[in-house]
């Protein structure tokens, strides 16, 4: 049995698909953005240690 939209209805679903679409890509960049900040972190931590590690082992 298939169900007939009138115009009002196609266009209110099409509204909906793109504001879960641009959701779905902000939660995406939300995520990516942490992690890659979260690295860049780490990164920085560890040189800091490196670094420190290096003047330990030249005294």
């Amino acid at each position: 049995m298939s169900t007939f939209l009138t115009p009002e209805q196609l266009k209110a679903r099409n509204r909906r698909s793109l504001w879960i679409a641009l959701g779905l890509v902000g939660f995406i960049v939300l995520i990516f953005l942490t992690t890659f900040l979260r690295m860049q972190s780490n990164l920085a931590e560890r040189k800091a240690l490196n670094a420190a590690a290096a003047a330990e082992a030249a005294r």
